[in-house]
């Protein structure tokens, strides 16, 4: 079994869970998620605990018992308190703005790039160069987060680029080192 599904996940109280045959609903104060559940796993909810069982002993059904219990424990979460990144815009002339629900960012391409948000996503800019994203269902926030950072990733000799708040990245050294580079004439004797 698994250590990490056979830990209970608490509900609190504003939080209300609804199950049927095969999915689960958790709706909160900032929304609500569904999630559909396998055969494999079987879920329970009692005493303001929500309990993750195995069905089977198989490999599938061992693997399935922790990702479902982290599914339900994030869909929780979120719908409570929800989930937020931030990026960084790193580089001279790198700016982003919003315009409407969405954000336009300059980079260093010859235009600016418009990017807009899946439904269930909120964006906020501070200031010209920081992003924060921020929804209920994680995987989302975070995947939205991935596809901004991966319109101008941090490139790897100067940094410049769209990175994580908390990310560093590491730097290459330049062709300074490279034999004959300066005050080399030429010539002979």
């Amino acid at each position: 079994m698994s250590r990490i599904g056979r830990k209970p996940v608490l509900v609190p109280a504003e939080v209300e869970i609804k199950l049927t045959a095969g999915q689960i609903e958790v709706i909160g104060p900032k929304g609500r998620l569904c999630q559909n559940i396998r055969p494999e796993v079987k879920v329970t909810f009692e005493d303001g605990k929500l309990i993750v069982e195995c069905r089977g002993d198989n490999k599938l059904s061992r693997s399935l018992h922790g990702l479902t219990r982290s599914l339900i424990a994030n869909m929780v979460e979120g719908v409570q308190n929800g989930f937020e990144k931030k990026l960084k815009l790193v580089g001279t002339g790198y700016r982003v703005k919003m315009e409407g629900s969405g954000i336009v960012l300059s980079v260093g391409f010859s235009h600016p790039v418009e990017f807009n948000p899946p439904e269930g996503i909120k964006l906020a800019v501070e200031g010209n160069n920081l992003i924060e994203v921020s929804g209920v269902d994680k995987g989302l926030v975070g995947q939205t987060a991935a596809n901004i950072r991966s319109i101008r990733p941090p490139e790897p000799y100067k940094g410049k680029g769209i990175r994580y708040q908390d990310e560093e990245v590491k730097t290459k050294p330049g062709k300074a080192g490279k034999a004959g580079a300066a005050g080399f004439t030429g010539g002979g004797e």
